[in-house]
């Protein structure tokens, strides 16, 4: 191992946990004001890296797919809301979760219907199509663009629930939904805009995401799951939570998938370690979000009352 291989997939881990973070904040949110268990959250990820993708191979810009994407999915999550979600508030967890993976179904097949069965792509802009050097080695500019672009909206995001008005409401409704709502600000409007929030933060993610993975359909479910464990490890309806489980995370299953059959080969039989490193490396966020829960069933950054 050299240290540059040793950085690169660290940088590459919080690349990954940036992603990560930008999908959890809108289902922590979620989860947390709402109560609602919204698996497809995965798929307005999806949604954003296609309408993304069709703007960029319409006008070869970058930034208009991106200024089109963003808000589209957005739209497309309040529209969601408001039309299918609205009714299930007051439903059991089970038929949430029935109901939101039937948006699952509905919307990989409707990219099917649009875009067909086989991947789309979109090229990463012209000015970061190169490496930028860090302590003497290249790492790829679009990956550290994204990173950079990835904690700059998580700044503005703390700055509006910590800041403004609206994040004081956010905060509330996150705590105690009911006095909110005897204050009489619109709970149902307030849902409607934290549900928009976390479809733009979606479609933000599948918009820097479409140059470095194929954009396909099912794509949201996987990165679903890690957004998923990010919530529990980090803690449910916490925007830090969301932020330090995304950097956990992303670090942990990017360094142990490069690095844990390797490792294993000091120890055990090379074929033993060939067979069971990427088996290991593949659970390992799983064993840490088990260990998260034994300990701290609440999460690492759980939200603060008070």
């Amino acid at each position: 191992m050299t240290l540059g291989l040793f950085l690169t997939q660290t940088l590459n881990g919080l690349q990954l946990g940036v992603l990560l973070f930008l999908l959890a904040a809108g289902l922590t949110l979620v989860f947390g004001i709402m109560n609602f268990v919204n698996l497809a959250h995965g798929s307005l990820y999806m949604m954003g890296a296609y309408f993304a993708a069709a703007v960029f191979n319409a006008t070869n810009s970058f930034v208009l797919a991106g200024v089109v994407a963003v808000p589209a999915t957005m739209l497309l999550g309040m529209l969601v809301e408001r039309v299918a979600l609205i009714r299930l508030y007051q439903r059991d967890h089970l038929d949430q979760v029935l109901a939101t993976f039937g948006l699952i179904l509905f919307f990989n097949e409707l990219v099917r219907i649009i875009w067909g069965p086989a991947s789309v792509y979109m090229n990463a802009p012209e000015a970061l199509s190169g490496t930028v050097m860090l302590f003497g080695f290249g790492y790829p500019a679009y990956r550290f663009a994204i990173i950079a672009a990835g904690l700059f909206v998580g700044a503005g995001l703390y700055w509006m629930i910590h800041k403004t008005r609206v994040g004081m409401l956010i905060r509330a409704g996150a705590t105690k939904p009911e006095m909110v709502a005897a204050l009489g600000v619109n709970i149902s409007l307030l849902n409607t805009l934290v549900f928009g929030l976390g479809a733009g933060l979606a479609g933000f993610a599948g918009w820097m995401a479409g140059p470095i993975l194929s954009v396909q359909p099912g794509m949201g479910e996987p990165i679903l799951i890690l957004t998923l464990v990010v919530i529990v490890t980090g803690g449910i309806g916490s925007i830090r939570g969301a932020f330090y489980g995304a950097m956990i995370v992303g670090i942990v299953d990017t360094i142990g998938r490069a690095f844990l059959p390797t490792l294993l080969r000091e120890f055990l039989e090379r074929s033993l370690a060939q067979a069971a490193g990427p088996a290991i490396a593949s659970i390992l966020i799983y064993l840490l979000m088990a260990v998260v829960l034994a300990v701290r069933p609440q999460g690492l950054f759980p939200v603060k009352h008070g």
